[in-house]
């Protein structure tokens, strides 16, 4: 399962269809897919995630 932050990192070019039915492609080598969903380029990581930090962990 992939991890809430940071990109997913995929062998491409990719094609990917949204539940729109939207469909995105990208043609590069290798593919940065969003998954935490701040990405204003989503599906696709922008590296939104870095500029927000997380909230602190409950050390419980």
């Amino acid at each position: 399962m992939p991890a809430e932050v940071g990109p997913v990192l995929v062998s491409g070019p990719v094609e990917i269809v949204l539940p729109d039915g939207t469909v995105e492609v990208c043609e590069r080598p290798v593919v940065a897919l969003c998954v935490c969903r701040r990405s204003r380029r989503y599906p696709f990581c922008d590296t939104s995630h870095r500029r927000r930090s997380l909230p602190p962990s409950d050390p419980g």
